[in-house]
C-alpha cells in the first residue's frame, strides 16, 4: 500500500485525504484518513475505523510512504502499545492537517458566522439601527488593515534609547480625569486589536472579540445592542430581602471575567431593588392586579444574571421575557 502513495498519482490521492499527525518524543507520525471521516469519528457519528483510515498504517511522512519503523513506534509509544492502539491514540489525540482549498473553505464559514454575530448585536448608536453584515464586513477590514500596517511599521522602526524619560519625569504629566480617561481609551484600543478571523478559536469567542475592537476603535459610530426585557413579579415578594449573597457573589465573580454586568452586582436590598439595579433604563413599570411589571433595556452580559436571579429568588413565580434583543436607547 505505501508503493501506491508514491506513485505519480499520489499528487491525486492526496487531494482526497486527511491527514492526522501527532509529535510524539521529537518525531512526528502521520496516518492517512478518508476527508470528512476523523470529525465523524471524534464526534461519535462513526464507528468503523475502516472507513476512517485509508491505510492502516502509521507514517513518518504519508506523502512520501514512509513508514514509521517498529523500534520507532516502541520508542515513542511503549513497547506495550500494539499498532491499533497507536492508530487510535494518533486519531484521537491528532492534530487534524486540513488542504488549502478546505482551510479557505474553513475560514470563509467562519468569517461570515463572525460578522453575523456581530452584526445582530451591534447598533448605530445615532438611528439605533443593526448595521448590514457588509457594513460589519467592512469595518472589520478596516480594523485588521490598521493592525497589520501597524505591525509593519513597529517593526521596520529601530528601537529607541529612553534614559531621559526614565530619569527624568515630566512634570506636566500630573495625572488628570481627562488624561487618565484618554490613557485608558488608549490602552482599550491597544487592548481589543482586531487581525482577522482564524479556525483556531470558536465563532462566538471571536465575535466578542470583534465586538470589543469595534466598539474600542470606532472605524464607523456603533454601540453594543440592548435587550428590551418585560419582568413581572408577584408584589409581595418584591419588599422580600435578598437572601443568597453567596451566589450573589459567585455570580459577580462569573460576570467579572466578561467584564459586561459586574456593574450590576451590588449590596443586597429588596428583590424590587435588585431587579431594577439590572435594568439600565426604565421603560414602563406597572401594578396589574398582584403583579409588579416593569419594561426596560438590560445589557447582553446581564441578562443570565437576571434570569437565574428571578427564577431563584422567586421561586419560579417571576417571569423575565425578551421583547427585543437588538435594541439600544438614549443614555
Amino acid at each position: 500500500m505505501s508503493r501506491q502513495i508514491q506513485q505519480p498519482s499520489n499528487q491525486i490521492k492526496l487531494t482526497n485525504v486527511s491527514l492526522v499527525r501527532l509529535k510524539k518524543g521529537k518525531k512526528r507520525f502521520e496516518i492517512a484518513c478518508y476527508k470528512n471521516k476523523v470529525l465523524e469519528y471524534r464526534s461519535g457519528i462513526e464507528t468503523d475505523l475502516d472507513n476512517v483510515l485509508q491505510i492502516p498504517n502509521v507514517f513518518l511522512n504519508v506523502s512520501k510512504g514512509q513508514t514509521a519503523p517498529a523500534a520507532e513506534l516502541a520508542k515513542a509509544f511503549g513497547k506495550d502499545k500494539s499498532q491499533d492502539d497507536i492508530i487510535l491514540e494518533i486519531l484521537k489525540k491528532g492534530e487534524l492537517q486540513v488542504g488549502e482549498k478546505e482551510r479557505t473553505a474553513q475560514l470563509e464559514r467562519v468569517h461570515n458566522e463572525v460578522v453575523s454575530i456581530v452584526a445582530s448585536k451591534l447598533v448605530d448608536p445615532r438611528t439605533k439601527r443593526v448595521y448590514t453584515t457588509g457594513m460589519i464586513d467592512k469595518a472589520l477590514d478596516m480594523l485588521s488593515s490598521q493592525a497589520h500596517a501597524h505591525a509593519h511599521t513597529a517593526q521596520d522602526q529601530p528601537p529607541k534609547d529612553q534614559p531621559k524619560d526614565e530619569t527624568t519625569p515630566n512634570p506636566s504629566s500630573s495625572p488628570t480625569t481627562s488624561s487618565t480617561t484618554t490613557a485608558e481609551a488608549d490602552a482599550k484600543k491597544k487592548e481589543h486589536v482586531w487581525t482577522g478571523v482564524v479556525t483556531t478559536k470558536s465563532a462566538k469567542s471571536q465575535a466578542l472579540e470583534a465586538m470589543k475592537a469595534l466598539i474600542a476603535h470606532q472605524p464607523i459610530p456603533v454601540a453594543r445592542a440592548r435587550m428590551r426585557l418585560k419582568i413581572t413579579c408577584p408584589t409581595p415578594i418584591l419588599k422580600q430581602a435578598v437572601k443568597a449573597p453567596k451566589q450573589q457573589q459567585a455570580a459577580k465573580d462569573h460576570d467579572g471575567e466578561d467584564g459586561e454586568a459586574a456593574e450590576h452586582h451590588k449590596a443586597p436590598g429588596t428583590v424590587k431593588e435588585k431587579i431594577l439595579s439590572y435594568i439600565e433604563q426604565v421603560e414602563h413599570q406597572d401594578v396589574v392586579g398582584s403583579e409588579w411589571e416593569v419594561t426596560g433595556f438590560v445589557e447582553p452580559g446581564a441578562f443570565k444574571g437576571l434570569s437565574d436571579f428571578i427564577g431563584g429568588e422567586t421561586k419560579g413565580q417571576g417571569r423575565v421575557e425578551v421583547l427585543d434583543m437588538a435594541v439600544t436607547h438614549e443614555d
